[in-house]
């Protein structure tokens, strides 16, 4: 495939995401470390999510205006009066980041720049672009503002994901974390990572705060072994189902600890090699998983050299709505191993089967 192929929506994506890395990472250091976290509408995930849309969805608007766009958040909550000092927290947070100076790669005319501020009106609107249902035709973007929040509010992992979805298929995933290590040998070291896939172009790790001074680093998943295989995982319990995890990885010979971190930065570590298997079990409680906190990460996972599908070996159907439809869970992993992790889990959930029926 050529290197021009999405070669426009590529470069504003980029540029999106890493304005709106910028922006999360202002909110954390403002916000989350100088003030007492609240649950309710005024806690500095709520602020992020908003403001982090509103710039994303200011520029695709402007770059791609026919393109819907399947978010997270919409704005009903903002244009009621009990809204109205959140309303103008994220306006301020959006105008700030969408009028910083340009840098390389960027063009005015996507909206950018110091003469480009935005009324309040037009990031409402900006923010409500987020509302399509996606479906099984057509072209459309989907966005995750902050993947991961529990990991941002304490200073550790979480994403920025956008990917475009075209019948059905995810044809370019973007993914910025803030805090991820450049290299996985120097965990202390440099933090700031672009991850960026053009189906049958490749993954490619860029620098986040200069993702177009270079064609940054590609991606290949490398083969393990039982002694190098190790897996990553949710942090939240609540998110996966780890004892069956730990069920899997017995089958497999795995005796490395697993990695346990929030949000799509998995997919972006297990990209690069940092870890084997990214599995992801349902835990039974009838959560359905959304399409943003997938699409990225899985054309990431491919170019690489991984497979992605569902618990039974399915490919995972980004063109049923907002939802990936009935959870069988996620798999992912490189080529050499995938389908021993897939009997692997299949194994164990036979096992898991049987023991209910003997307490029944």
């Amino acid at each position: 495939m050529s290197s021009t192929h999405y070669a426009a929506e590529k470069q504003v994506a980029v540029a999106a995401v890493r304005r709106a890395c910028v922006l999360t990472a202002s909110v954390f250091n403002k916000l989350v470390k100088q003030e007492t976290l609240t649950k309710d509408d005024k806690s500095p995930v709520t602020v992020g999510d908003y403001s982090a849309q509103a710039v994303i969805n200011t520029i695709l608007g402007r770059t791609f205006p026919q393109d819907p766009i399947v978010g997270e958040e919409d704005a009903d909550d903002l244009r009621q009066e009990s809204g109205k000092a959140l309303k103008e927290r994220i306006v301020q947070l959006a105008n700030e980041t969408l009028t910083a100076p340009l840098v390389e790669g960027e063009k005015e005319e996507w909206g950018l720049g110091p003469s480009q501020g935005r009324t309040a009106d037009e990031l409402l609107d900006a923010i409500d672009r987020g509302n399509y249902d996606g479906g099984r035709t057509g072209r459309f973007w989907t966005l995750d503002p902050i993947d991961g929040t529990k990991g941002f509010l304490r200073g550790e992992q979480y994403a920025v994901c956008l990917a475009l979805i075209i019948d059905a298929r995810v044809e370019l995933g973007v993914m910025g974390c803030p805090n991820l290590p450049v290299s996985a040998s120097d965990p202390s070291g440099p933090r700031g990572c672009l991850f960026v896939a053009v189906r049958g172009q490749g993954a490619y790790q860029l620098p986040l705060d200069r993702p177009f001074s270079g064609p940054g680093t590609r991606l290949t998943i490398p083969p393990t072994t039982p002694e190098t295989l190790n897996f990553l995982e949710s942090v939240e319990k609540a998110h996966a189902k780890l004892s069956f995890n730990e069920r899997v990885a017995q089958i497999l010979g795995v005796t490395r600890p697993p990695t346990r971190m929030d949000s799509q930065a998995k997919y972006c570590s297990l990209a690069r090699g940092d870890g084997g298997v990214y599995l992801r079990m349902p835990t039974g409680t009838g959560y359905r998983e959304k399409i943003w906190d997938h699409a990225p990460g899985s054309v990431l996972v491919e170019e690489a050299g991984g497979v992605i599908t569902d618990g039974r070996g399915k490919p995972l159907d980004f063109g049923l709505g907002r939802t990936l439809g009935e959870n069988y869970g996620v798999v992912a992993a490189g080529k050499d191993v995938h389908d021993k992790v897939i009997a692997a889990v299949m194994q164990a959930k036979a096992e898991e089967d049987a023991a209910a029926q003997v307490q029944q």
